[in-house]
């Protein structure tokens, strides 16, 4: 049985970045890569199936679409709130 786990990877600088921006997406092996780069590097994780699903739609670099913003808001509070504990 393969392995169909999927991660997408985005960034936000809020000086910079009108919207976050897909920096990573891949499925099986890639997603689980890209899940061990962002545990190497203490970056908060977030699974939400609906959400992964919709932005490995999107191109690389790209920034999310604005019906994409309130999904990707509580993702980004949930990070914001476990940056502060």
């Amino acid at each position: 049985m393969k392995n169909k786990s999927k991660a997408v990877a985005l960034k936000y600088n809020k000086d910079k970045d009108a919207a976050p921006k897909i920096t990573a997406k891949g499925r099986g092996f890639i997603a689980e890569k890209i899940v061990e780069a962002a545990r190497a590097h203490n970056v908060p994780l977030h699974e939400d199936k609906n959400l992964v699903q919709v932005l490995e739609a999107l191109d690389l670099e790209t920034e999310i679409p604005p019906e994409l913003y309130r999904a990707v808001a509580e993702v980004l509070a949930f990070i914001y709130r476990l940056n502060r504990i």
